[in-house]
């Protein structure tokens, strides 16, 4: 695990499952074998080793009878699960009263369907494994919480048109995001707009950049590059970058004429 944070909640977990199984009189092998798990795997549990799915905490609260107290912490495993940066990020977007977005390389992580996510994060190198892609994907899925919240946030897009026919995943999987694009788009809260490539003016050479502005009025900046994952929270900074991203959105197509312009392209995919 990369922080103390999750660390401590697993170590939790584990310590919970291993009094309810002694109580239980059960060995970790007998325990594997009625849930339906290897005794390895109960013991990476039960220290905070490996990280307990839903159906572990199902069926060893039945076996146990712990009466729901250990399917209790799915949520808190679930949220443990996903990175710390994520898990960062997504506190930061459940705060935001607005959000905004400017990308140049791929669709933004709140607008991608888990098809596209999970073909852009088999691509990394070094790779990462299976588990590790799944558990990414599944950080990246929850963040759109932030689509359904109550009051509704207002959120804006711009994608490089680049972003749009580049075919991550192959065609079929682009077709998928283009058509969920047009779908996110008609919400009332949500703007999508599109940076034509044939641009001559363009406030966003130096890269993407994201903008949270909170509900204590504060303004807070979020870069993203290779190896680096930092929030701005300088004021003068996020400053700047507010003004970019305002130049941004105005030299970009208007938010219908971007949904045409998807259209167009989608209908390009075969």
């Amino acid at each position: 695990m990369e922080d103390e944070e999750a660390e401590a909640v697993l170590r939790t977990v584990g310590r919970q499952i291993q009094m309810w199984r002694e109580a239980a009189g059960l060995k970790q092998a007998e325990l594997g074998t009625a849930i339906g798990y290897g005794d390895e795997m109960v013991s990476s549990v039960e220290r905070g080793r490996r990280i307990a799915k839903p159906d572990f905490l199902d069926k060893a609260d039945e076996v146990l009878g712990a009466g729901g107290k250990l399917s209790a912490m799915k949520a808190d495993v679930e949220r443990a699960r996903y990175p710390k940066k994520v898990r960062d990020l997504a506190k930061l977007e459940g705060e935001a009263v607005e959000l905004g977005a400017y990308d140049n390389q791929q669709i933004h992580g709140l607008l991608q369907t888990p098809a596209y996510a999970q073909a852009l994060y088999a691509m990394r190198r070094p790779a990462y494994t299976e588990d590790e892609i799944e558990r990414h994907v599944a950080a990246r899925m929850a963040r759109k919480a932030v689509f359904e919240r109550v009051p509704r946030p207002l959120i804006t897009f711009v994608q490089e048109e680049v972003t749009l026919r580049r075919p991550i995943g192959g065609r079929m999987v682009l077709r998928e995001q283009l058509e969920r694009l047009l779908e996110i788009g008609q919400l009332r809260h949500v703007s999508v707009q599109v940076m034509p490539t044939d641009r001559e003016d363009h406030a966003g050479m130096a890269g993407p950049l994201r903008l949270l502005k909170l509900r204590d009025g504060k303004t807070l900046g979020h870069w993203e590059a290779q190896l680096h994952s930092r929030v701005i929270s300088d004021p003068r900074e996020a400053q700047i970058l507010d003004m970019r991203y305002g130049m941004i959105r105005a030299q970009a197509l208007s938010p219908r004429e971007s949904l045409s312009f998807i259209e167009k392209i989608l209908g390009e995919v075969t």
